[in-house]
């Protein structure tokens, strides 16, 4: 399988160190023999129809932050569109910056990919909360598989485990913590009695948020993944602006002792169903599936024949996220083998 790679941040760069680590055992286990032909970052692309090798790529990113330093296979100031022209592959694996505002460049290489009966495994929210329905009809219309198992909860298994663990079942709403930024920030300042600012602090200088931390603090990260989660698994079409959104800078410590008091924690929460879809900080038990701390997420699907079923695992990490693309790629291969 030749693999485009779009976009060689953590989550690119993830990809290549699992490609690495994993190749043996992919053929050993279903014959499949991942190549990565063209990788592009900001500086341009690198590209061979042999595949290039995801240890050097990795070293070359490291020693001069540039895929375009790739000895003989690099191409400076090479853009993801002329790349998708000029190379012979099979799967785009998008994984670009998330934007909010219009979806690019992941809506136009993603369109492009699947107009060229190319299959695409994404774990970019942007194009998928503004543009969800669009993107899957041209996916069905082309006959291509459009996998973004990545794009909600990282490692945490849920688009995939909804529609291949519990088929048959019908989901009629999801509640989880989505997002590991606020969940991290919310868990500190209930063990050490912070205030929010100071957390957040802390929390930027760790790396687990980011500089400018709005998407996450105000909701916005989660509602896109409430979003997808809408479309993909409850069949409710919605964008973005159908979310209702409360993020958590607002939250005091004194709210945080309060709560604890009466045995509660306050989370964000997201809530998918027919009759809401928002994202807003609630009370939730100390005993309850919600009562998660640090980066985890979670999520309960409520169903009518398994009852509450809850799924919990790393929603964030290059390698963990990877790891989520990676069981897109092998379930796209096995039902083509």
């Amino acid at each position: 399988m030749r693999i485009c790679l779009m976009g060689f941040g953590a989550v690119g760069q993830g990809v290549a160190s699992v490609i690495s680590q994993k190749n043996d055992y992919l053929l050993e286990n279903y014959g499949m023999d991942l190549k990565i032909v063209a990788v592009t970052d900001s500086s341009g692309a690198a590209i061979s129809q042999k595949g290039l090798d995801p240890e050097l790529l990795l070293k070359i990113k490291s020693e001069s932050g540039k895929v375009s330093n790739y000895p003989d296979a690099g191409k400076s100031g090479m853009d993801g569109m002329k790349v998708l022209e000029e190379v012979e592959y099979d799967c785009l694996v998008e994984v670009t910056p998330t934007n909010i505002e219009n979806g690019e460049p992941a809506k136009s290489l993603t369109i492009k990919a699947i107009k060229d009966k190319k299959d695409v495994v994404t774990s970019n929210k942007g194009h998928l909360a503004l543009f969800f329905s669009e993107l899957m009809d041209l996916a069905r219309e082309n006959g291509v598989k459009f996998k973004f198992e990545a794009s909600v909860g990282g490692a945490m298994p849920i688009l995939n485990f909804a529609k291949e663990t519990l088929p048959g079942n019908e989901i009629k709403s999801i509640l989880g913590i989505l997002n590991g930024t606020t969940n991290f920030i919310l868990s500190r300042m209930t063990v050490e009695g912070s205030s929010y600012e100071h957390t957040l602090q802390e929390a930027q200088q760790l790396g687990i948020a980011e500089t400018d931390p709005t998407q996450d603090v105000e909701g916005i990260d989660a509602a896109c993944k409430t979003v997808i989660l809408a479309n993909s698994i409850l069949g409710i079409e919605c964008t973005l602006k159908d979310v209702a959104v409360t993020g958590i800078s607002r939250i005091t410590s004194e709210a945080i002792d309060l709560a604890k008091k009466d045995g509660y924690l306050i989370k964000l929460i997201a809530e998918v169903s027919p009759d809401s879809l928002s994202v807003s900080p609630r009370l939730v038990r100390e005993d309850s599936p919600y009562a998660v701390d640090g980066t985890l997420n979670m999520a309960t699907l409520k169903t009518d024949l398994a009852d509450d079923v809850t799924v919990v695992g790393k929603g964030a990490g290059s390698i963990e996220t990877a790891s989520a693309i990676l069981s897109d790629l092998v379930n796209i291969w096995k039902s083509k083998n």
